[in-house]
């Protein structure tokens, strides 16, 4: 599996450092909280810029905002290879991941626990990536949701009968006991954030956790 370290639970004031302390990490997650389409805010476009002066990993960027279609161009612009929206942030979605694809940015769609994972078939043969929440977005360090591996399994199951072509990434709630639950049932990128961020060792335990 690939090990997206989300470091929303970093300290800030040492933000060079310790993206560096992740560097054998091949993604770095950007969770992009606008404090309207889920309750906190967090940072815009402007992190992924500052980061890019000494990062060269895959900036995954999940936009947890209202209206991303009138957003997503400027994290491009700052250094996003994947932009995830939330279905139910817009109206069209199926315009805005080919959007998105046109400027030769990877596209993946998530939708919160509490949506149903049949929302996402109308999308399953455009998207890059399907993004399972395990936790309800919008803080970090929620306990996983066990239910999300059944949306695992059945978005793994449609990709396996119609040679779909999109990663599943999950978010939320990751350990070693849950990095392995997920990748028995079909996941291919994990989201780790206070996991890594609240431990010394964090080089070791991203390479861990990627062979689980």
């Amino acid at each position: 599996m690939i090990c997206s370290p989300s470091f929303l639970s970093c300290d800030f004031t040492r933000l060079e450092s310790e993206i560096q302390s992740i560097s054998n990490a091949k993604w770095i997650h950007f969770d992009v909280m606008d404090g309207k389409f889920v309750p906190n805010y967090t940072y815009n476009h402007t992190m992924l810029k500052d980061i890019k002066r000494y990062s060269n990993q895959f900036f995954d960027c999940h936009l947890m905002i209202a209206e991303p279609e009138n957003h997503y161009v400027k994290y491009i612009e700052a250094g996003a290879n994947l932009i995830t929206f939330h279905l139910e942030a817009t109206t069209d979605p199926l315009s805005l991941i080919k959007s998105i694809q046109r400027k030769k940015v990877k596209a993946g769609i998530s939708i919160k626990p509490n949506t149903n994972i049949l929302t996402l078939e109308p999308y399953l043969s455009l998207v890059d990536l399907v993004l399972i929440m395990s936790v309800e977005p919008g803080k970090g360090g929620q306990k996983f949701l066990t239910n999300s591996l059944d949306k695992i399994k059945y978005l793994n199951q449609k990709r396996i009968e119609n040679n779909y072509g999109y990663l599943i990434e999950v978010d939320g709630g990751i350990n070693f006991l849950t990095a392995e639950s997920v990748k028995n049932v079909g996941c291919d990128v994990i989201v780790v954030g206070s996991f890594i961020f609240n431990k010394d060792n964090r080089e070791e335990l991203i390479s861990e956790l990627e062979n689980v």
